[in-house]
């Protein structure tokens, strides 16, 4: 650096003309063709509808009953994921409790997500039952599935 430029750069302190404390400008990430794709409002976000899956009154007997109706209970679940309608899905851990599972629909009203959870066949032989609320959560929750192929190692 040149006696000139130090000069230049002290002077460009003491007048103020560097303003070293603003914080840079940044450019929006905002991307509309996906806030469209996601249903997304203007803060990103859009209605869902949260089920809860709790044990219900009819227990299915261990066997092969039961095994039918668990496959047909996971291949509901991923032909309601392949529609766009169900974006997160899976069980709770705790077992001392009759919480059984989470389903998190993309869809507006609760009357469209109870007529989806009641083609599953844990809903319809009375194994759980499913409790309804209405979520208002990121719109990018809806990508979730197409992530979610990404991190399953095909067998």
């Amino acid at each position: 650096m040149t006696f000139r430029s130090i000069a230049l750069l002290l002077a460009a302190l003491a007048c103020g003309d560097l303003r070293a404390a603003d914080p840079p400008v940044q450019a929006s990430a905002y991307d509309p063709a996906l806030a469209a794709r996601t249903g997304a409002d203007e803060n990103g976000m859009r209605k869902f509808v949260l089920v809860v899956l709790r044990t219900g009154p009819t227990r299915v007997p261990d066997g092969d009953a039961r095994k039918a109706m668990f496959a047909g209970h996971f291949a509901n679940m991923e032909r309601l994921s392949k529609a766009g309608k169900l974006v997160l899905a899976g069980p709770f851990g705790d077992k001392d409790v009759d919480w059984r599972g989470l389903f998190v629909f993309a869809v507006a009203d609760i009357e469209e997500a109870k007529a989806l959870v009641a083609t599953d066949p844990v809903i319809i032989q009375g194994e759980m039952v499913a409790e309804y609320h209405s979520w208002y959560g990121s719109a990018a929750t809806v990508l979730l599935p197409g992530l979610h192929e990404q991190l399953v190692r095909s067998p």
